[in-house]
C-alpha cells in the first residue's frame, strides 16, 4: 500500500488516508462500517453512487465509490438511495412504441438537451442520446445505448429536468427484449428441453452433493474457451 497520505472529508470531518486508496476503502480505512451502499465492489451494481468536491474548487463531481481513488482535499458524501419517479405498469399489456414510453415516463419531453446526464455518468455512456432516442420512439437505440446502464442513478441526482433517464432505459429495455429482438431458437430448444426433465437427474445429483463435494465438482469444472 502507499505510504503517502492525503487528506479527506467524510461529512466534514478530516481524515488523513493512504493516496493508493478507492473512496469505499478509504471509509473503511477511517473507520466507517458500510452497511449500504457497498454492493458488488467491482463497479457492476451502482450502490455506491458518491458526490464530493475538491476544496477549493465549487465543481460537484459525481463517481462510484468503489472505482474511484482518493484525492487530496476530498469532500465526500455518498448518495445511497433517491427519491427518482418509478411508474407502475403492467408490462404485459404495453406495446413497444413511442408512445407507450411517453404515457409512462411523460417527463421525456422535459428533457432539456444539457448533457448534464452525460457528464454524470461513470460508465461514460451517452445518456442524453438514449434519452433522445426514447423521445423519438427509437427503442431499439435507446435499449442499445443504455445496455451497460448499471442503475447508479447519478444521472437523475444532476438531471435539471428532473428526468429518471436510468428508469425510462430500462423499459426501453425491457419492451425491447420483449417485443422486438429476434428470438432465440437455441434459448427456446433449451427450455423445452427442461420442461421435459432432461435435466432432472443432474440436477437431482447435485442436490444430494455436499458442500465440499460441490466445490470440488466446481472447481474441476470444465471450462468453455
Amino acid at each position: 500500500m502507499d505510504d503517502k497520505l492525503v487528506s479527506i472529508y467524510i461529512m466534514d470531518k478530516q481524515y488523513q488516508v493512504p493516496a493508493s486508496l478507492t473512496i469505499m476503502r478509504a471509509l473503511e480505512y477511517a473507520g466507517y462500517k458500510l452497511v449500504r451502499g457497498a454492493g458488488c465492489r467491482g463497479g457492476f451494481c451502482g450502490a455506491c453512487a458518491t458526490v464530493y468536491r475538491i476544496t477549493g474548487n465549487s465543481e460537484l463531481h459525481v463517481a462510484l465509490a468503489c472505482q474511484t481513488i482518493v484525492q487530496e482535499g476530498m469532500r465526500l458524501a455518498q448518495i445511497v438511495s433517491f427519491p427518482a419517479n418509478r411508474s407502475h405498469y403492467d408490462f404485459a399489456s404495453l406495446r413497444a412504441d413511442g408512445a407507450t414510453l411517453l404515457s409512462i415516463y411523460p417527463e421525456l419531453e422535459l428533457c432539456k438537451g444539457c448533457n448534464t446526464c452525460t457528464k454524470a455518468c461513470p460508465q461514460e455512456l451517452e445518456v442524453m442520446d438514449y434519452v433522445a432516442a426514447a423521445l423519438r420512439g427509437d427503442i431499439g437505440l435507446a435499449a442499445d445505448k443504455s445496455f451497460d446502464c448499471i442503475m447508479c442513478g447519478l444521472c437523475t441526482a444532476r438531471c435539471p429536468g428532473e428526468l429518471t433517464p436510468y428508469n425510462i432505459a430500462l423499459l426501453a429495455r425491457r419492451l425491447y427484449g420483449a417485443f422486438i429482438a429476434p428470438r432465440s431458437r437455441h434459448l427456446a430448444k433449451r427450455i423445452e428441453e427442461i420442461q421435459e426433465g432432461q435435466f432432472d437427474p443432474a440436477l437431482a445429483e447435485l442436490e444430494s452433493l455436499s458442500l465440499d463435494e460441490l466445490k470440488k465438482r466446481y472447481n474441476e469444472r470444465e471450462i468453455e474457451k
